[in-house]
């Protein structure tokens, strides 16, 4: 147990994950059909059009998912910042922020990509329930179907892991020196907001290919993250790694200032349970 960044009591590893969780579940649930038009958009080749149904498919499945892989991301980052923190000089804190981040993200990971994996081939109408989608993909696929994209998941989510932590916590911290005080939850909010809009506009390149990699299924359009870049560049120009920024910036914009914003009230919640725990237990 230790205190945060605002001297509250905060056990990082157990609490940490628990607040990272109930963020993930409320940003997914929020913005759902943002991330479905944002997957159609990147997926759309040549002139194909954009189906607008279903919106919500694979909510229920993905949320499954969304609970633990945030958990587990909060609950290595936390720690793993705060032993950073103490390695390196103040002047090096953006260094212990990215390298979390990563360290964060690649823990989650394993749980991320089936779940992402499952998530995108549902809201292209591939399969109509999560279990018949993990059955179907496993069976022609094999268990690595479920890893399908692994790493160009990878050489997406860590860059922006690392970006999108690093730029919230230090604006927070410059944020706190110039205001001489603890940031509101109006603030963590919005600072979390363009923290995340930076990062996904910075990622969309990655994310792109990543989509593509991850619901080409048995077709095999693309040998693997090279393969699939220069595919998309020789049949569809430059213009298409941009495809679904509007969505996947407001997506991860509004996404990043909710989950920032109930993480933070979430250790502010769990941190002030914890201390009235400990203070009855000494009376």
């Amino acid at each position: 147990m230790a205190e945060d960044g605002d001297g509250r009591s905060f056990n990082f590893l157990q609490e940490g994950a628990i607040a990272g969780g109930a963020a993930g579940v409320v940003v997914e649930t929020a913005l759902y059909p943002i991330d479905t038009i944002k997957t159609r958009l990147q997926a759309a080749q040549g002139g194909s059009k954009i189906r607008w149904k279903g919106l919500y498919a694979g909510l229920a499945g993905n949320t499954v998912g969304v609970l633990p892989a945030s958990a587990v991301f909060v609950g290595v980052y936390e720690p793993t910042k705060r032993k950073l923190l103490e390695m390196f000089p103040e002047s090096l804190s953006a260094i212990a922020h990215l390298t979390a981040g990563a360290i964060g993200g690649a823990a989650a990971s394993l749980i991320r990509v089936p779940t992402e994996v499952v998530k995108q081939r549902m809201q292209m109408s591939q399969f109509k329930t999560a279990p018949d989608a993990v059955r179907l993909i496993v069976s022609k696929e094999g268990i690595k179907g479920l890893y399908a994209g692994y790493g160009s998941f990878l050489l997406r989510d860590l860059p922006f892991d690392a970006i999108q932590f690093c730029i919230y916590e230090q604006l927070r911290i410059g944020y706190k020196l110039a205001a001489k005080r603890d940031l509101k939850d109006a603030e963590n909010a919005i600072i979390g907001a363009f923290a995340g809009a930076i990062s996904g506009a910075l990622t969309t390149p990655l994310d792109v290919m990543k989509t593509r990699l991850m619901i080409q299924g048995q077709a095999n359009q693309y040998s693997g993250f090279i393969n699939c870049a220069q595919t998309i560049l020789r049949e569809e120009g430059s213009a298409a790694f941009l495809k679904g920024i509007e969505p996947r910036v407001l997506w991860i914009g509004i996404g990043g200032s909710i989950f920032f914003g109930v993480l933070e009230k979430s250790k502010s919640i769990l941190a002030e349970r914890k201390r009235r725990r400990d203070a009855k237990l000494q009376l």
